[in-house]
């Protein structure tokens, strides 16, 4: 019997390239002790290497069935947060999660007017490049509904990359050296795998695979993200579970996450792209700017951290907001609570727009 096609021993090449590119650029970017540098590093050094070097660009590629573990494994991470002790302060994130609702909302309007408007795109293709977030699913429905799927995916994959790129910059530029410090503190203090006891390991594992595979069975809606979290966040909600975060663990998502980036920024030709490449610019930025405006308001008129509710609020995905969160001292599950609501909203509405589309 063989247990590894010539496709799956492809897969594991690549992904030792691009992991250890990631790994390289990482190692880098903490010598030059710039902010995250295990996400900033890891998509930098792909994209930089994958892109100078067309003959190689192949090589470098996270496959779907090493990715996807991964992000079931972050979202256990992000349950594990959701303690008995949130409950005295979850009640204070209404006002915020539905400013963010609204703004969510207000921001896919303008930036689907920009895109139809001013930019004459055909109105589905416009809405699924508006989003602010979703990138998975738009990704799906693209595929089905419209021609030119690969322009749906650059306008998120820009967007996700200025995100990814600028956060932890803003983050560095507000609290100067302190939170480059706190970063690598943090991650330091997290326990390794090797100091785990066999039994928390395999009841990690056993989150990773009934949450998603629960998930599957109810036929949960993103059942990657919303199984795992769900239950990692009840057995810690209730008690009955109290995992750590695992220090290697976290830099390998953080790898992960920022080489898949990275490889499939090389992919793109921007010479080809490059009307559309600005397109996406400019809507990334009518994005951004719209939340950063919101997020500035609340940090005035509510009297909260601005970099916490920037987190919660920034246009990127929930994993990228959540590590970063993780990384830098934030609260994790105000993060990632934000940023669920806005997945879900998300991915209730576009099979009802996209219809309406259709009709039309």
């Amino acid at each position: 019997m063989q247990f590894f096609s010539k496709n799956k021993l492809s897969d594991i090449l690549k992904i030792l390239c691009t992991l250890l590119i990631a790994f390289l650029g990482a190692q880098i970017f903490k010598w030059m002790v710039i902010p995250a540098p295990y996400f900033l590093g890891s998509l930098m050094g792909v994209w930089l290497v994958a892109g100078s070097f067309k003959k190689m660009r192949p090589a470098f590629e996270i496959a779907n069935w090493f990715y996807l573990p991964v992000i079931i494994g972050i979202c256990v991470l992000i349950g594990t947060n959701f303690t008995p002790a949130i409950f005295e302060t979850a009640q204070n994130w209404l006002l915020t999660v539905s400013i963010m609702i609204v703004a969510t909302i207000i921001v896919t309007g303008i930036a689907f007017q920009f895109l139809t408007k001013v930019k004459q795109y055909e109105p589905k293709q416009a809405f699924l490049c508006s989003i602010p977030g979703g990138q998975a699913e738009a990704l799906v429905i693209a595929r089905e509904m419209v021609d030119k799927d690969y322009i749906v995916a650059l306008f998120h994959l820009v967007r996700v990359a200025i995100v990814f790129i600028s956060t932890p910059i803003l983050l560095t530029v507000i609290e100067g050296s302190q939170a480059i410090q706190r970063s690598n503190k943090i991650l330091q203090q997290m326990p390794s795998i090797t100091e785990l006891s066999l039994t928390q390991i395999g009841l990690f594992m056993v989150l990773c695979i009934s949450g998603y595979v629960g998930a599957r069975i109810i036929r949960l809606p993103m059942p990657h993200l919303l199984g795992p979290i769900f239950l990692s966040s009840f057995m810690h909600f209730s008690g009955l579970l109290e995992l750590p975060r695992i220090h290697e663990f976290v830099i390998l998502a953080q790898m992960t996450i920022g080489a898949s980036v990275g490889a499939r920024l090389a992919h793109i030709s921007l010479y080809e792209l490059k009307s559309v490449f600005f397109d996406a610019l400019l809507t990334s930025a009518i994005i951004m700017l719209t939340y950063l405006t919101v997020a500035i308001l609340i940090t005035h008129l509510a009297g909260v951290s601005f970099l916490s509710i920037w987190l919660a609020f920034v246009p990127g995905g929930l994993y990228e907001a959540t590590m970063l969160a993780l990384i830098f001292g934030f609260d994790v599950a105000f993060v990632a609570f934000h940023h669920l609501v806005r997945v879900i909203l998300i991915f209730v509405s576009m099979p009802i727009f996209i219809t309406k589309f259709n009709k039309k």
